[in-house]
């Protein structure tokens, strides 16, 4: 298509605007209320939007004063003619501010009035243009309160501080968390780098800034250490610092967030004391059960074997009438070795050093319950094999529980489960017998030595401990213990 400018033509005459078309087009805004006043300040015009907002017909409002818009209070102060004499003396006039409708409810409107002159100067009247801004400005108030709670949720925590810093690490707001926990009030903090938290030995390293370098670079960075408080003495620190970037992906500064993790710390650090403590005590009680089993086997036991032999030779040197007796004494002498030997299994958990906790209970129980007639099962759902204390502790607990089922429950069967739970050892015994406080000498009742052993070797390893009837009978011992290695482990001798 050939350009109507070229080749000199004249450029095409378009039609002049039709004031109708204008009229038109502000009589059908519904957006806006449209209308002009005379300049005393009564409506002369008014379009479809106008009706929409404020609620009144033409034919009801024109000729009426525009004050009947305005609040009972802001007509009594003069606000409607304040308005008009700025528009004339200024031109113009923008105000927001609560406007009644027809049926008396309120809206928050956006309002410019325009004063309009003829060819000669002359005040012909006002043009009003306004918006009923209502839903924004309560979505506006609903952010403020927001934000002011949210103002008032971060200034009021005690146990945090938290508080924002400028690009360049310096503190620009300030809680009373920050307060309680660093001994800075906010005006004697705020425009200080905080480097000033940090110990001398992290400020010379040039940690303050590498923290702020490496949150920028990945959004967040989580640490644990001293820090400074305004008197110099030092607390262990929990601090989370968040890069915050606004829209444009600029960094405005950071957020962080410190806890005092001193108590925390401690308690940890003397749980550890507590753990290592335990360790050595369980570690001198085995050591103490195997050189008592050494003894009782390579001494006490040899010794009575031969008192047994020579009375056997006596025995059968003497007349029968004679014999009898010492074939009773021997007989004594041999149950006595009998139980000897059964003690010196019980001091030595069997094979728990080499084999694992596991591998040592079913040592322990195909040893035993053949002789009590119990049959038994053994379940285990271990993420990994306990720490040597922790097992040596489980297997103790688990022994004197078998042993309770062996001399006082009249049980058929036993069940021992293993899971891990929480860092630790949840274990359950459990047997098909008379219940716990039911036997006829009474000797299964909580207070029974046996029972307060196993609690308090539960509870010594920083664990729990509990016996229960089953409601199917039978009795339930149930224990926890945790699994946590403290130092290196030495092979026990």
């Amino acid at each position: 298509m050939p350009d109507p400018l070229s080749a000199g033509q004249e450029p095409p005459a378009y039609a002049s605007y039709d004031p109708r078309d204008l009229r038109l087009l502000v009589d059908k805004v519904i957006d806006y209320a449209i209308f002009m006043l005379d300049p005393t300040g009564r409506v002369v015009s008014w379009n479809a939007g106008a009706e929409r907002i404020a609620g009144y017909a033409a034919e009801e409002i024109i000729g009426r004063h525009f004050s009947v818009f305005y609040l009972p209070e802001d007509t009594a102060e003069g606000r409607p003619g304040r308005e008009l004499e700025v528009a004339v003396a200024e031109g113009r006039v923008e105000d927001e501010g609560w406007r009644v409708r027809k049926d008396g409810t309120r809206f928050w409107a956006n309002s410019v009035i325009t004063a309009l002159y003829d060819a000669d100067g002359t005040l012909r009247g006002f043009g009003e243009v306004v918006r009923d801004a209502t839903e924004r400005r309560m979505a506006e108030q609903a952010l403020r309160e927001s934000e002011e709670r949210f103002r008032l949720l971060v200034h009021g925590v005690l146990d945090y501080a938290i508080f924002m810093l400028d690009p360049t690490g310096r503190v620009v707001s300030w809680n009373a968390g920050a307060e309680r926990i660093k001994g800075y009030a906010a005006e004697e903090i705020i425009g200080r780098h905080f480097s000033v938290f940090y110990p001398p030995e992290d400020k010379a390293a040039g940690k303050p800034n590498r923290e702020l370098r490496t949150a920028t670079a990945e959004g967040r960075l989580e640490d644990e250490g001293w820090r400074v408080r305004k008197d110099g003495t030092r607390f262990w620190a929990n601090v989370v610092i968040t890069a915050l970037f606004d829209e444009d992906g600029t960094l405005r500064g950071f957020g962080k967030v410190t806890r005092d993790m001193t108590e925390r710390r401690t308690v940890e650090r003397a749980l550890d004391e507590r753990g290592r403590l335990v360790a050595h005590l369980v570690r001198a009680q085995e050591l103490e059960r195997r050189r008592i089993a050494w003894d009782v086997h390579d001494d006490t036991i040899q010794s009575m074997v031969a008192v047994g032999m020579r009375l056997q030779l006596l025995a059968s040197r003497l007349p029968a009438e004679h014999a009898a007796p010492v074939t009773r004494l021997d007989e004594a002498v041999a149950a006595a070795i009998g139980r000897l030997r059964d003690l010196t299994f019980r001091l030595r958990p069997p094979g728990i050093d080499q084999n694992g906790l596991v591998e040592g209970l079913t040592s322990y129980l195909d040893e035993i319950t053949p002789g009590a007639g119990l049959a038994y099962t053994l379940q285990h759902h271990l993420d990994r094999e306990p720490p040597r204390e922790t097992a040596i502790t489980v297997f103790r607990i688990c022994q004197e529980a078998l042993a309770n089922v062996q001399k006082h429950a009249q049980a058929q069967s036993v069940a021992v489960s293993l899971t891990s739970v929480d860092h630790g050892v949840l274990v359950r015994v459990s047997d098909d017998g008379i219940g716990i406080g039911e036997a006829a000498d009474g000797v299964t009742r909580p207070g029974h030595f046996g029972l307060i052993e196993m609690r308090e070797r539960a509870e010594t390893a920083g664990g729990w401990w509990g016996v229960r009837r089953r409601p199917g009978g039978g009795t339930s011992v149930e224990f926890w213990l945790p699994a946590l290695r403290y130092g290196e482990e030495d092979p026990l001798p």
